[in-house]
């Protein structure tokens, strides 16, 4: 409803706004757009609940699709300002919805914490601090949630609004009080010092603190520059606070049997297994590796140090399984604990890193971690390799992550297939056995054979790029481009480490469009057709042709009806499907070819109110779906207007309308017998003979003429002559006459583009083969709006066509299955239960190169992912291949599992491994037996 200025009434008394929707919406544009340009360590941004916020964005006009907060620039915008008129001013800012404190806002700043989990657009945004104050001044409101800007990462700087800051446990030893402390992870030990002594009144000079991970001492912490997070501390963990004056003591610094524990860093046992697999001397240090490290760095100062709950390289106890020891979650860490497990029980990682692998490690490889990473994930492989079922608390490694990967710092959910594209390729460039790459120019395939472009691809990516990754993990797939306005043919071969497939649900999308007869031939009717998602308009109007049974004098007209108005047309035959939103309301228009290059007669419909006697008052309401048809005549007169509204209502006629009965109630449409409209002449006569009836009736139409915005009116006569080829817009009062001769009910409550929830009503939905899937991410199809091909033969950016093949396949090859699907306010996840193989899968009809290997799998590993987003939860499934056996591991939990109870609808991500012919020819009969 339209909202009075002076109807507003806040909180603090105050009545109304002093800016107008369009006025804050600039103000607030301006001052992002500032913010962008001067991003610094820092700054302060504030947090603001998105319930809030999206009204907001609707009050002054801006599409949620295209959040303001968000990287979309106001081209994008799809609603303009004349959704103020409708939608409601947002009311004081509310953030109740995402602190724990729920709507007490008369705590103080610091003492209100956000409700864990959130995810950014989805139930916070995050604006500058003008912005904020901008917005408090005009709503009030609260409570205020101001968050600073790090700067994160070492090689790739990135910065970050820090939403979660570091949460520590204090413990006190002298009264074993408990307090909470919340600090940057970017700030220092000094001032996790300085704010430890001013709680608890001690002074820094007698205040010992320590790393009290698990309950357990672990690194005495000192006074220093050196970060929370470069301290490895994790969210949630407990510190320890001694005083040591002499004079105070406590059971914290004695074992379980009361003897007291000498307060000194813990050194790693013994053992053969050491860093990079290096020879151990007496001291229990390597001198298998030498690192020549970089400033800053610090090769091995993590790797030393037994913080992850046990003796780093304890040897397994007689009778203890080895890889089977879990992960401990550090908060929100499931997802690298699950992505871990999967790869730490891949047969040939498992075998490369438990022998030296110190001569491979690269540090000079600009595109690596200095070796870092690669080492990082060693150890804890070998921690897990050799802990028997002692749970594994991996800081060392999440802290490496996060210094490398800042994407994946702090306390959030990620997603573990991106972690895992990251791991593999760091993995890879760590240890690439490349010192310096080459320059190499690529070359055109130019007709030459598939044969010889693909082996002369791969022994370039060989000359640059030569790992255990690459030789285990990395295949090739051919990529044929061809360009849609000059047919140029492309043809490329890529390596892959992993291939992304594609729900076949999420290839495709269903739409509904409601086809009018713009001659009045019949009555409306709406029609659901199935399109590629990156496909065009061109693409619609091709499935609809199909589907209404469109003659071929015949042509349809696309548009979209928003507010009981023609809001855009879509006449471009590469307009990208993805312009049209699901809840948008499309309408197409059959009309004869001979007749488009007339008058266009646009025809709107607005309620009379009995008690108007003013013709030409506007405000009234309008309803319904706008109609289109076109006037035959060269000079179109107001007669002619008149007859050709009566022609296109004529289907809405009511067959009895003295006794008013309808054909249709609500929404509904008369379908029967319009399927026969394609064939059927004796329908087509009825509806000539109902036509040539309305004409004979003097319907006295109450009709005005209007601009496309229906908001200046103008009579006319019947003699009114009208300048030909232009666009005329009319608007037909309705009163209880026209309601009496006409079912209107056909212009109302058009269908959606697509209706939410729509697939639940259906009957449970039928499970899709992982071969099918393969076939998606196979099929022939147009590139995405933002994926543009530059086509060197035109000398622009295209949206070509795209063919992929597997010409090539690894040992190890996992499959992504994409769940998740993402927009800016709305995320998806697709639970659709996916059929996969456990044994004999045979890839061999997809591989494109007719080499003679065999392409014969079988599955060893299992990510899983339950539950929705943010709030999921991530597991993995792995199978032991010496004990031919099944395990569960959720986080610190192992458990061992039947292999047939391994497949559900959580799988995500699916590691499997080729299987070596002798095996085949040994286990031929088993697996032939096996589940598939």
């Amino acid at each position: 409803m339209t909202i009075q200025d002076s109807g507003f009434m806040m909180e603090d008394g105050v009545s109304c706004l002093p800016c107008t929707p369009e006025e804050q919406k600039k103000i607030v544009i301006d001052l992002r757009n500032e913010s962008e340009r001067n991003l610094k360590e820092g700054n302060l941004y504030f947090v603001i609940s998105s319930r809030w916020f999206r009204k907001w964005e609707r009050y002054v006009g801006i599409d949620a699709d295209a959040n303001l907060i968000g990287n979309q620039s106001s081209d994008s915008w799809h609603m303009n300002v004349t959704s103020s008129m409708v939608a409601e001013m947002p009311g004081a800012i509310d953030n109740s919805d995402i602190v724990q404190n729920g709507s007490d806002c008369n705590c103080k700043e610091n003492e209100i914490q956000l409700r864990r989990n959130l995810m950014e657009g989805q139930d916070y945004v995050l604006v500058p601090q003008r912005v904020w104050v901008k917005l408090h001044e005009w709503y009030k409101g609260g409570p205020a949630l101001p968050r600073k800007m790090i700067l994160q990462g070492v090689y790739y700087r990135t910065f970050d609004v820090e939403v979660y800051p570091l949460r520590l446990k204090l413990i006190d030893s002298r009264d074993e009080s408990q307090s909470v402390i919340w600090l940057s992870r970017k700030a220092s030990l000094s001032e996790l010092f300085q704010r430890v002594c001013a709680l608890r009144g001690i002074e820094q000079n007698k205040a010992r603190i320590w790393d009290y991970f698990n309950k357990r001492k672990h690194t005495q912490l000192s006074a220093s520059n050196r970060s929370l997070e470069e301290s490895n501390l994790q969210m949630d963990q407990d510190i320890l606070l001694e005083e040591v004056d002499g004079h105070h003591s406590s059971r914290f610094g004695m074992d379980s049997t009361g003897n007291e524990l000498a307060l000194v860093s813990m050194e790693p046992s013994r053992s053969s297994f050491t860093i990079a697999g290096g020879p151990t001397l007496s001291n229990g240090h390597s001198s298998g590796y030498k690192s020549n490290q970089y400033p800053g760095s610090s090769l091995s100062s993590g790797l030393k140090d037994t913080d992850d709950g046990f003796d780093a390289y304890n040897t397994v106890r007689k009778g203890e399984k080895r890889g089977l020891a879990g992960l401990q979650n550090l908060g929100n860490t499931c997802f690298m604990n699950s992505a871990l497990q999967c790869l730490v029980h891949t047969p040939p990682l498992v075998e490369y890193f438990l022998k030296n692998y110190s001569d491979e490690i690269n540090t000079e490889n600009p595109l690596g971690m200095h070796g870092e990473l690669a080492l990082a994930f060693g150890e804890l492989l070998r921690k897990l390799w050799s802990s028997g079922q002692t749970a594994v608390a991996p800081r060392v490694f999440k802290g490496k992550l996060a210094r490398f990967a800042p994407q994946f710092s702090g306390y959030n959910q990620h997603d573990s297939q991106e972690l895992l594209a990251f791991l593999l390729d760091g993995l890879h460039e760590d240890l690439n056995r490349v010192k310096k790459k080459p320059y190499i120019e690529l070359k055109d395939a130019d007709g030459r054979p598939d044969e010889e472009v693909a082996a002369e691809s791969w022994k370039n990516h060989k000359a640059r790029n030569d790992s255990v990754i690459v030789d285990v993990c990395q295949g090739q797939y051919k990529s044929t481009l061809v360009c849609p306005v000059c047919n140029k043919i492309s043809i490329t071969f890529d390596p892959f480490m992993y291939l992304s497939l594609p729900l076949p649900s999420t290839i495709t999308r269903t739409m509904t469009v409601t086809v009018f007869y713009g001659d009045g031939s019949g009555l409306p009717m709406p029609y659901t057709v199935s399109v590629l998602k990156n496909g065009f308009c061109k693409d619609l109007l091709l499935a609809l042709r199909t589907a209404c049974c469109l003659k071929t004098d015949e042509n349809l007209l696309l548009a979209e009806v928003y507010e009981n108005k023609i809001y855009r047309y879509l006449e471009m035959p590469l307009e990208p499907l993805a312009s049209i939103k699901d809840d948008e309301h499309i309408v197409a228009f059959r009309i004869q070819k001979k007749g488009m290059e007339k008058t266009k007669l646009v025809i709107f419909h607005r309620w009379q109110e009995k008690s108007t006697t003013d013709y030409l008052k506007s405000g009234k309401e309008l309803f319904g779906t706008p109609l289109i048809t076109y006037l035959g005549e060269d000079q179109p007169s107001g007669a002619d207007i008149e007859t050709a509204v009566s022609k296109v209502l004529s289907p809405f006629k009511r067959m009895h309308s003295s006794a008013k009965a309808h054909i249709g109630k609500g929404s509904d449409f008369l379908s029967d017998g319009l399927d026969e409209l394609c064939s059927s002449s004796d329908a087509q006569s009825i509806e000539n003979a109902e036509f040539e009836g309305a004409l004979s009736m003097d319907l006295s139409l109450r009709l005005l003429l209007t601009d496309d915005r229906v908001m200046n009116f103008k009579s006319f006569k019947k003699d009114t002559l009208f300048e030909p080829g232009k666009i005329l817009s009319v608007v037909m009062d309705w009163t209880d006459k026209e309601q009496g001769l006409y079912d209107a009910s056909y212009l109302k409550d058009i269908p959606e583009v697509h209706k939410a929830g729509f697939a639940a009503k259906k009957t449970r939905q039928e499970a899709i083969s992982l071969s099918s899937c393969l076939d998606a991410f196979l099929v022939e199809e147009p590139l995405g709006p933002d994926d543009m091909w530059y086509c060197p033969r035109c000398k622009e950016h295209r949206q070509a066509v795209k063919k992929l093949d597997l010409w090539m396949l690894p040992e190890i090859i996992v499959f992504h299955l994409k769940r998740f699907t993402y927009g800016r306010y709305l995320k998806n996840k697709i639970d659709t239960f996916v059929n996969f193989p456990i044994h004999n899968l045979d890839l061999s009809k997809y591989v494109k190169n007719k080499d003679g290997q065999s392409y014969v799998y079988e599955l060893y590993a299992i990510s899983n992912h339950y539950g929705g987003l943010g709030g999921g939860h991530y597991t993995a499934y792995a199978k032991l291949i010496d004990e031919n056996r099944w395990y569960h591991f959720d986080d610190s939990h192992v458990s061992p599992v039947n292999e047939s109870d391994i497949k559900t609808s959580a799988a995500y991500l699916l590691f499997y491994k080729r299987v070596n012919e002798s095996k085949m020819e040994i286990g031929e009969s088993s697996y032939s037996h096996s589940t598939s």
